[in-house]
């Protein structure tokens, strides 16, 4: 028997670009490829995937370093390989198009921000004319949530209600390449959220550029806050998160929202990319910090367990030492429970690129170890308040780097904090997408750890989305139980998978006699 050909999506950069990848896959899989397993073994060139995606970023300065660099590792693995393509898509793709092929004259296609669903033409065309294929389009084709989906989890979900964004920010390329925001309707979300639920998802996370100003395209100031009040009324929905919001549009409404509907989770990731009043006018970020820690104020007066997060760049052109230490200022004051901090990178085509005073990297490196170590002792002070809270875990795949010597397990709070746990002796162990009660019993600067030492202290409650795991791991071993073949929408590697397409009516697997 001729065996499938097979895929492989790498993906660079924020979550929006995790959403696309999985869309992405869902594309690859309803033209009948499968999702390889990764790279080589013992130098054998065809284990390999038949079709390598490389879904990129362009807000990072080395994010084209990181690209190139892959691309050419792929080279002579493709001149080994034969029938093998390669397909480069994303922000990065959006900005350097034929650029691309002119440095990686190998890759087959090329394609942009707003034609994802072109993917699979695009390498059937490649493949048929025997020459590389670019096509890049200035507005958006087909919404993506409109495409197929082999999602990366069974228990979470992502789901976009914008792309684009509307905002100048100087250090920002994101707008030139993602484009002009772009609204889903209400019912369109909310139907896909549907989905997903009734798919055994229990968290979805609500995906925009600047995901509080959705509303904007069709004239609705409060769609974001009735939008999370809307999600409060799944039946089944457990969690519901979104990223990222713009502090110059958040507004009362949402926090009311946020407090009101109990399965919008109490966390906030709110960027506050620098704390100096001058620094965030050259940004041509519409709020200074005045008002930034107005809101952090007013979130925490409603939502007082609420855990903020935040990013932050830091040697922005021009900064100074008095503007730094306003940034280690606001830090202070806020006491995010995490924040992203990144160096300020010099990106082609931003007004930042060409203002005057670019600082040195020495001055750049100095400041950002200083960010750091004053937010990695704060994290570390916060977390350590939550020793002897009762939470609320939702049980993931993934554990943590010790945990075959601890033993441990590993999820997330309803304030995304990570917490490490132990099941004790007679107590149920959890399946990925279950939700495990714990108290926590010590802390560190990037996780909690709860070790019960009696059954009073643990409890677990089964979930649809735990289900869906089972359902999951009977697939990828070929050996669904009854009636559960085809219901998942996510299998294992060996069994086939189910292209969902998320946002409108899913028709069950037809029953096979």
């Amino acid at each position: 028997m001729t065996r499938p050909r097979t895929y492989q999506v790498r993906t660079f950069g924020c979550q929006m670009n995790v959403h696309d990848s999985e869309r992405m896959a869902g594309l690859l899989e309803a033209t009948g490829l499968v999702e390889a397993a990764g790279g080589p073994a013992d130098g054998h060139f065809e284990n390999y995937a038949d079709v390598v995606v490389f879904n990129t970023c362009a807000v990072r300065e080395n994010a084209d370093n990181k690209l190139y660099g892959s691309l050419g590792m792929l080279a002579p693995v493709k001149k080994a390989h034969p029938g093998m393509q390669i397909a480069v898509g994303g922000c990065l793709a959006q900005k350097d198009r034929e650029t691309i092929l002119k440095r990686a004259p190998w890759v087959d296609v090329v394609f942009g921000t707003h034609n994802v669903g072109s993917l699979p033409v695009l390498l059937e065309r490649a493949r048929h004319n025997d020459d590389a294929q670019l096509e890049i389009l200035e507005s958006l084709d087909v919404f993506p949530s409109t495409l197929p989906v082999k999602r990366d989890s069974v228990y979470a979900g992502w789901v976009s209600i914008s792309v684009g964004c509307n905002n100048t920010c100087t250090f920002c390329i994101v707008p030139s390449l993602r484009g002009k925001e772009r609204d889903r309707r209400p019912g369109e979300i909310l139907a896909e959220i549907q989905a997903l639920v009734d798919d055994g998802v229990i968290e979805v996370t609500l995906l925009g550029q600047n995901v509080n100003s959705y509303g904007v395209e069709f004239g609705d100031r409060q769609a974001f806050s009735k939008l999370l009040r809307a999600c409060g009324g799944i039946s089944g929905l457990e969690r519901v998160r979104f990223t990222s919001p713009h502090p110059a549009a958040f507004t009362d409404d949402v926090i009311d929202a946020m407090a009101q509907t109990p399965n919008v989770m109490p966390q906030l990731h709110m960027p506050l990319q620098s704390g100096s009043d001058k620094v965030l006018k050259d940004m041509r970020r519409s709020y200074r910090s005045a008002k930034f820690l107005g809101i952090l104020d007013r979130v925490r007066e409603r939502i007082p367990h609420a855990a903020i997060s935040t990013d932050i760049i830091v040697g922005f052109p021009g900064e100074t030492e008095e503007d730094f230490q306003a940034t280690l200022d606001v830090v202070e004051r806020s006491r995010f429970a995490t924040a992203f901090t990144f160096q300020y990178s010099k990106r082609p085509g931003t007004p930042a690129a060409e203002l005057p005073d670019q600082l040195p990297k020495a001055v750049v490196q100095e400041r950002f170890e200083r960010l750091t170590a004053l937010q990695d002792r704060i994290a570390a002070e916060e977390n350590a308040r939550q020793i002897g809270r009762t939470v609320e875990v939702m049980v993931t795949a993934q554990s943590g780097r010790k945990a075959a010597q601890t033993r441990r397990l590993s999820g997330r709070a309803q304030d995304q904090r990570l917490v490490h746990f132990t099941v004790p002796d007679g107590g149920t162990v959890p399946r990925p997408g279950d939700l495990v009660t714990v108290t926590i019993t010590s802390a560190a600067a990037f996780h909690l750890v709860a070790d019960p030492e009696a059954g009073s202290d643990y409890s677990v409650r089964r979930s649809s989305a735990g289900d869906a795991w089972d359902r999951s791991q009977a697939g990828s071993c070929g050996t669904p139980s009854a009636g559960q073949a085809g219901q998942s929408g996510h299998t294992g590697s060996t069994g086939p998978r189910r292209a969902v397409a998320l946002g409108m009516p899913a028709l069950p697997a037809p029953l096979v006699g």
